[in-house]
């Protein structure tokens, strides 16, 4: 039986502390603030980052630096026969793309999978994979499982504040001027690991409406046969709003009180450049067991 390594990101929403209780390895995400380099849960925690935010300075990130990955991939092959690396989507970075020419290099000992998935959702993937290692599955196995069943999620986000989309570039100036008037909610939604409008809301209690609507379309619709045979799970996550995500996740539960609840996550950063504070989701996604 082949010994093999996990790897992810901090997209996945697993701290260090966590991983090394799992027997997975986490590469931290970069963002650069005033020109200077933080990672995600290194020298950049939720709080800070939110303070910094609320300050109002400019918030960028960045892809992991490819060749500390491709090192940290040589150290690891001294102790395990292949890796699977889950990094975050590739309709949200470039850095999967990146991880998988690089791959190439390592005649398949390396297998980098395109989950399509982020926040809580990649992180059950992470799980899986896991899980999946301990019964004896390769690295390609693993992955092509991951990839056959990437599409199997969605997510659904409910944003306090238009400012973050407006400055990511995501909505216009003046549309957020006028959302920002007649106090808009927006509902966004991760499908297929991209973010995208979903609806438009005026108040907290519309929006979580529109998103358990929305969710309710896809475990009846789509999702009905992975419901019905048990591999469908829910999560709520949030970012930095952690009573009101409890209080949704109770929701939720009472929805679907026969539907596997896995998390109540942070929301990961490189989706909170974009969203800011006070924000919640809720989702779905399909694991293997």
């Amino acid at each position: 039986m082949k010994k093999v390594a996990v790897v992810t990101d901090s997209n996945s929403g697993i701290f260090p502390e966590e991983a090394e209780k799992l027997g997975c390895y986490v590469i931290p995400m970069p963002f650069i603030i005033d020109a200077e380099e933080y990672f995600e849960n290194v020298n950049l925690s939720q709080e800070k980052f939110y303070e910094i935010q609320a300050q109002g300075k400019r918030i960028t990130t960045s892809q992991p630096n490819i060749n500390e990955i491709v090192s940290f991939w040589k150290k690891l092959l001294k102790e395990y026969d292949e890796i699977v690396h889950i990094p975050m989507s590739s309709g949200l970075s470039q850095s999967c793309a990146t991880a998988t020419n690089f791959a190439e290099e390592f005649n398949g000992k390396v297998q980098v999978v395109d989950n399509k998935r982020i926040s809580f959702s990649m992180k059950a993937s992470v799980l899986d994979a896991i899980e999946m290692t301990k019964i004896g599955k390769t690295a390609k196995q693993i992955k092509e499982f991951l990839e056959e069943t990437s599409l199997d999620s969605s997510i659904y986000l409910m944003v306090d504040t238009l400012k973050y989309l407006k400055q990511g570039g995501r909505i216009t100036p003046s549309a957020a001027a006028i959302g920002t008037v007649l106090n808009i909610k927006p509902v966004l939604q991760i499908q297929g690991g991209k973010l995208d409008s979903y609806a438009k809301v005026m108040n907290i209690r519309s929006a979580k409406m529109k998103m358990f609507e929305a969710l309710k379309k896809d475990l009846e619709g789509r999702f009905a046969k992975l419901v019905e045979d048990g591999s469908l799970h829910l999560s709520v996550a949030h970012t930095c709003n952690d009573e009101n995500a409890k209080i949704f996740a109770e929701e939720l539960k009472n929805l679907y009180p026969n539907l596997k609840f896995d998390f109540i996550d942070p929301l990961a950063l490189s989706i909170s450049t974009h969203v800011g504070p006070k924000v919640l989701a809720c989702g779905c996604y399909r694991t293997w067991q």
